[in-house]
């Protein structure tokens, strides 16, 4: 039987709550308010109880991507909860279109919208492959800038956080310094301020510095894997700070160069099979105009010299060539080999790789790259942890802790 969904009315958009799942702490902070100054009510959801698991297993098969079970049965449980008005509320997700799961996202939260009896609830995709043309949000030149910029400083928040918050003397004197930098961000992107971007790397990298923090050295750890699975603190239990805990320093790329990545395929596609002719331009365009916009926070790290800046995504690009062909572009494809390693490179030898279970393009580009990846950088210590519903949580930190040992061993 087919599945009936009730369409986005645009034009009333001010009358809904749009409740987006959670993923990136810092970023959709940032978001809320620039959607929000276009209309749109975002609230983002903060539910992490067991029950959202339970919620996503009893409406989506346990075969599924895991993060898709995540996401939808966090809908679910915020909508039993009692805090919104099921009339006037929407939902709201990404997708990538590639040959992934995630593309049938929506039609997995529909029909367990549909199995509650919620078809009227509206369901929102905001991807730019031209899914869902008739039911995702209209994006404005100046939104899109505003969500450019959004991203950008996200990144760069995340970025110097996790440099300083393993060391700080004073447990919560980083937070405090983020929350302070989001509200003025939030100031700044409500007028024309956001692009001002050099002044606010500026003010972002002395804010941080300033934080009272150890000289002690700790060990490095990048963190790959799936989009979701990589950043959501409900999806990989809260990874950056389990390593804090643990008294190690978390590496974590930011979220554009996946865009870029996604851009940088259209470019492939039109090289490798004469794809997108039209657009080929607009790809090169964007994302040259992009890494420029990254190149501002590379070089105000590396003025300032405090911090590690991150790597020039044209160098992570290169990094990959030799071990895995950028035709390998489904789910994160290509790019989490290059990331893996860009770390090593780097002297980020101790790389987790989180995964959903049973995720064959990361299975593929992940653990079946760790052996070519370790014959070239054979101080390369490299784990891939699969998340799962049945999953332990003790079990995939006895296999994290595993690898903390061998990284601590290899340090000596």
């Amino acid at each position: 039987m087919a599945t009936h969904y009730t369409k986005f009315d645009n034009a009333k958009k001010d009358q809904y709550t749009i409740l987006v799942p959670g993923m990136l702490p810092i970023h959709f902070r940032l978001l809320k308010p620039t959607f929000e100054q276009s209309g749109y009510h975002i609230e983002v959801l903060a539910n992490e109880s067991e029950q959202v698991k339970e919620e996503g297993l009893a409406h989506v098969h346990n075969d599924t991507c895991y993060p898709a079970l995540l996401v939808i049965g966090q809908f679910i449980d915020a909508l039993k909860s009692g805090k919104y008005d099921l009339n006037k509320v929407a939902l709201v997700i990404t997708q990538t279109a590639g040959g992934c799961r995630a593309s049938n996202y929506l039609s997995l939260l529909r029909k367990a919208l549909q199995m509650e009896g919620w078809e009227h609830i509206p369901c929102l995709s905001v991807n730019f492959s031209g899914l869902e043309k008739d039911s995702g949000l209209k994006f404005t030149m100046p939104m899109l800038l505003r969500v450019l910029y959004c991203v950008l400083y996200g990144d760069a928040l995340m970025w110097l956080k996790n440099q300083v918050m393993p060391y700080e003397l004073h447990a919560g004197d980083t937070e405090k310094v983020i929350d302070e930098i989001v509200e003025y961000l939030k100031k700044e992107l409500a007028g024309q301020g956001y692009r001002k971007s050099k002044k606010i790397y500026k003010m972002m990298i002395d804010r941080m510095k300033a934080v009272p923090r150890s000289n002690e050295p700790k060990i490095r750890v990048g963190i790959v894997g799936e989009i979701y699975m990589k950043y959501s603190p409900l999806g990989n239990h809260h990874l950056e700070d389990y390593l804090m805990q643990e008294g190690f320093e978390p590496v974590v790329t930011g979220v554009m160069d996946f865009g870029l990545y996604c851009i940088e395929n259209g470019i492939i596609d039109y090289e490798y099979y004469h794809r997108h002719a039209k657009t080929h331009t607009f790809f090169s365009l964007a994302k040259s105009l992009i890494m420029r916009m990254q190149k501002t926070f590379e070089e105000a790290v590396k003025k300032d010299g405090t911090f590690r800046a991150p790597e020039d995504f044209n160098q992570v690009i290169r990094d990959g060539k030799g071990f895995i062909d950028q035709g390998v572009k489904m789910g994160e494809g290509w790019l989490l080999t290059s990331e893996v390693v860009s770390l090593v490179k780097n002297g980020v030898n101790n790389i987790i790789s989180a995964q959903p279970f049973g995720c064959l393009p990361n299975h593929i580009v992940a653990k079946g790259m760790v052996r070519r990846i370790k014959e070239a950088y054979p101080n390369a210590n490299i784990v891939a942890i699969d998340y799962d519903p049945s999953a332990s949580k003790v079990n995939q930190e006895n296999r994290i802790r595993l690898m903390l040992a061998n990284a601590k061993l290899n340090a000596q």
